[in-house]
């Protein structure tokens, strides 16, 4: 289990736990069917306080191999679904909190190198039989482990456009993590290495003005 990389299942526990929860795992069928598809690449484009986060934490729970999920679910409307335990922690996950990052990183300039070496080092360790030597991007290590292993992998991005909100002037963050999304998302190389993609946020897509880049959400 990593920080970013196949995280447990205890940010959904506190959820589940919680005097209010309302239960959306329903949705897990939803993004079952749609794994390695056109269709699995998920934008949940809300206001605040619509569950957004909580979501992203359902996900990351039920498909990370960290976690151990079985009993956190019974008893919910996911656990009667006939596909239940066919992706139930099958799934090498990487689950960023972009807000969080970019506080961690120090600043917004030094927020995708920060997630480029810190995720690239926990995959470095999870797949110690790949070269990593000339890595030097998240979506070159997802592609080189996928060229070696075949493996997909599911991706969870949380606040996704807070760079977009926070650093509006700033051009030359925007560019380099607009890029950073398409080198992930964007292009034939991504579909062989994704099995889904929800990022969450406050912003539609379609209003960055390089919005070409991730048309496919």
């Amino acid at each position: 289990m990593g920080r970013f990389v196949n995280p447990d299942n205890s940010a959904f526990q506190v959820a589940v736990a919680s005097e209010i929860y309302i239960d959306k795992t329903g949705m897990l069928a939803y993004t079952n069917k749609v794994l390695g598809t056109k269709q699995a690449l998920i934008c949940n484009s809300r206001p605040r306080r619509f569950g957004k986060s909580t979501t992203a934490d359902m996900l990351t729970a039920y498909y990370s191999r960290g976690a151990d999920s079985k009993k956190l679910f019974a008893g919910y409307e996911i656990s009667n679904d006939k596909n239940f335990s066919k992706y139930l922690n099958k799934y090498d996950v990487i689950h960023l909190d972009i807000q969080w990052c970019m506080m961690d990183a120090g600043s917004a300039e030094n927020t995708v190198s920060y997630i480029n070496k810190n995720v690239i080092g926990e995959l470095k360790k999870l797949y110690p039989e790949i070269e990593f030597a000339d890595v030097q991007h998240l979506y070159g290590a997802l592609s080189k482990i996928n060229a070696a292993l075949k493996q997909k992998f599911i991706i969870i991005i949380d606040e996704w456009d807070v760079l977009v909100r926070d650093e509006a002037t700033n051009t030359a963050v925007q560019e380099e993590y607009i890029n950073f999304l398409r080198g992930l998302f964007k292009g034939a190389e991504p579909e062989k290495y994704l099995a889904l993609a929800y990022l969450t946020g406050i912003l539609p897509i379609k209003k960055i003005k390089t919005q070409s880049a991730l048309n496919n959400f």
